[in-house]
């Protein structure tokens, strides 16, 4: 991921009017060899081994972070007590503890800006599809669903690694690894469960382990949970999945709400096109519900030098995520849709948690 980040502030000259010029100035990793690559973009001044001599590096004002869940607390509450703002990798945190301690940090230091990463919702048609939801257009809503699938586990063969290991990647496994992609837009959009039931499953229990022997894998690999979200116009159900044995799915990030007066549905499986659900007046009499399609362009949170009726793709909305974070930073985001708060980051944890005790008591639990 630190090479996608570095390739879209490279991009930086196709937003239009945005307030900020960033530039790659220091990149750190306990392997030399893997910043190696960084050196063709002609601006780092810094490479380093050494966490602490980049976040001593005056050069440094923001810091991206993409290390082991494990890691996330030691290293984000040094970024935030050294001064920097932060965009910080999901989950934010191995456990609910560790989450609750990075976003105590950050209110112990408030000079410093936070933010989490989730690029999915910034492709143009989850903007429009969210745009639509919050426009009102869809009326009272009946039911949702967020989720977010892949197929990277569906190879039994394939070696072991930190993701499919508790102790590493955390007891939520799947959810610690994908659920802040699937969470993002129906918290940001106020659709907090009250309650709910998970099915999680740990379908895989070994692995190769790259050495000619097997190792425990004891991480979920796909979990599907049921919320009930509560309004004042009454409860609706919230489905929302991660998954990384979905056959034939390649980061799959859908989203669908229905309601009382239409329902939209986008997902990334087909990046250019939104489905609308509308209620027609037949000319004959009569009135018939239909779903259309429409097409999304190029357009996102942030305008562009591209064409509005040229498609985007997983790069541009890398780009978009951090044109958000960054004009957020400088307080110019205005109304537009942003990154992950620390509260929703947080909020998350708080859902795998209660999940993770449906699971085990195999009932619906309060979150």
């Amino acid at each position: 991921m630190g090479r996608e980040i570095a390739t879209a502030i490279q991009r930086w000259p196709a937003l239009i009017d945005h307030p900020c010029a960033p530039r790659v100035t220091a990149v750190c990793d306990i392997n030399p060899a893997a910043m190696e690559w960084f050196e063709q973009l002609g601006t780092v001044e810094l490479f380093t081994t050494d966490f602490e001599e980049l976040l001593a590096s005056e050069q440094v004002d923001v810091v991206y972070i993409a290390v082991r869940h494990d890691l996330h607390e030691a290293m984000y509450t040094a970024a935030i007590a050294a001064g920097k703002d932060l965009l910080a990798e999901k989950p934010f945190g191995i456990d609910l503890a560790a989450a609750r301690r990075i976003v105590q940090s950050i209110e112990e230091h408030p000079e410093s800006f936070v933010r989490c990463s989730s690029e999915m919702p910034f492709f143009p048609g989850a903007q429009m599809a969210i745009d639509i939801v919050r426009s009102g257009g869809i009326g009272r809503v009946i039911e949702a669903e967020n989720s977010f699938w892949h197929s990277s586990d569906f190879d039994l063969e394939k070696p072991i690694n930190w993701k499919r290991q508790a102790r590493f990647c955390g007891e939520a496994g799947v959810m610690n690894d994908l659920g802040l992609h699937a969470l993002h837009v129906p918290l940001r959009l106020g659709w907090d469960p009250d309650r709910l039931f998970a099915v999680l499953q740990d379908l895989v229990p070994e692995r190769p382990d790259g050495q000619g022997g097997t190792a425990v894998c004891d991480t979920f690999e796909n979990a599907q949970l049921h919320g009930i979200v509560e309004t004042e116009e009454g409860g609706f159900p919230l489905s929302v999945s991660m998954k990384r044995i979905a056959p034939g799915e390649k980061n799959t990030w859908t989203f669908r709400a229905i309601g009382l007066e239409g329902g939209v549905e986008f997902s990334t499986k087909n990046p250019k096109q939104v489905r609308v659900l509308t209620s027609y007046t037949l000319p004959g009499g009569g009135v018939e519900q239909a779903w259309s399609a429409i097409e999304a362009g190029s357009q996102s949170v942030w305008p562009t030098v591209t064409g509005g009726i040229f498609e985007s793709g997983f790069s541009d909305s890398i780009l978009q995520m951090w044109a958000a974070f960054l004009a957020e930073r400088a307080g110019q985001l205005g109304d537009r849709f942003g990154c992950v708060r620390p509260e929703e980051a947080l909020r998350t944890h708080e859902i795998y948690a209660s999940a993770i005790r449906s699971h085990e008591e195999r009932s619906v639990v309060s979150v």
